[in-house]
């Protein structure tokens, strides 16, 4: 059982003190019935409670999939940046946080979610979830370079990078394009990898992570709930 007015703050509709007053105008129903008074318990699994005339369905865990654009900062509260959060304002789900971290400046898929088992088995080191990255660069590549990059490159930590798995995409004057799966999340991993054969990131995104892939139909700054497919997945994963 849970009090209605936590069960619409769990909600994302509004603070305790916002909600609490939509209560007694009478915005909110439990199976059909006004209800106005905030303390009313009700049974989170079983009874149906509606805003506005909107069904809101509970749920103990939720996952969103986030198209991180450059010039937010991946964290839940920040004194001086925008946050990831902070493009999420509002939706359903208490304690969200992302899965790990993507820098200021990279883009591409961040899981939001409130499952902290899930979390930290996706972001475990034993557990070595793939996580491939699409990298442009500057400078110049050939096969040596790309044999110490699948073979565990030397980062300046006291071990070197687990082998990664290097796919290239295009090489022009001075410049490559790649991607780039590695099995760690190290700080600056990728951008230290790139610069331990001489080049320099000039634009990272993450294109996957375990078995969740980016949903290139998303914007950058856009998000959308995770399939019951895309969770399970995960979980097996």
């Amino acid at each position: 059982m849970i009090r209605l007015d936590k069960f619409l703050c769990d909600m994302q509709i509004g603070s305790r003190s916002e909600v609490k007053a939509f209560i007694k105008k009478g915005t909110v129903t439990v199976n059909g019935l006004i209800i106005k008074n905030p303390d009313f318990k009700l049974n989170e699994d079983k009874d149906i409670v509606s805003y506005m005339g909107k069904t809101l369905a509970y749920e103990t865990f939720c996952y969103y999939m986030l198209n991180k654009p450059a010039g937010v900062v991946t964290a839940t509260k920040d004194l001086n940046d925008k946050t990831v959060m902070d493009l999420m304002a509002g939706v359903a789900g208490k304690n969200l946080f992302p899965v790990g971290r993507l820098d200021k400046d990279t883009e591409g898929l961040l899981l939001i979610t409130n499952d902290g088992e899930l979390a930290h088995s996706l972001l475990s080191p034993v557990k070595h979830i793939d996580k491939k990255y699409y990298v442009e660069c500057r400078g110049k590549i050939g096969d040596y370079d790309i044999a110490r990059l699948e073979s565990g490159v030397d980062i300046g930590d006291k071990k070197p990078a687990c082998p990664a798995r290097v796919e290239i995409i295009s090489i022009s004057d001075g410049k490559y394009i790649m991607e780039l799966t590695i099995t760690e999340g190290r700080f600056h991993q990728v951008k230290r990898m790139i610069a331990a054969i001489d080049g320099e990131v000039t634009y990272l995104k993450r294109l996957s992570m375990g078995t969740l892939v980016l949903d290139e139909t998303l914007q950058c700054g856009e998000y959308r709930r995770l399939s019951e497919e895309e969770i399970n997945s995960l979980r097996r994963n």
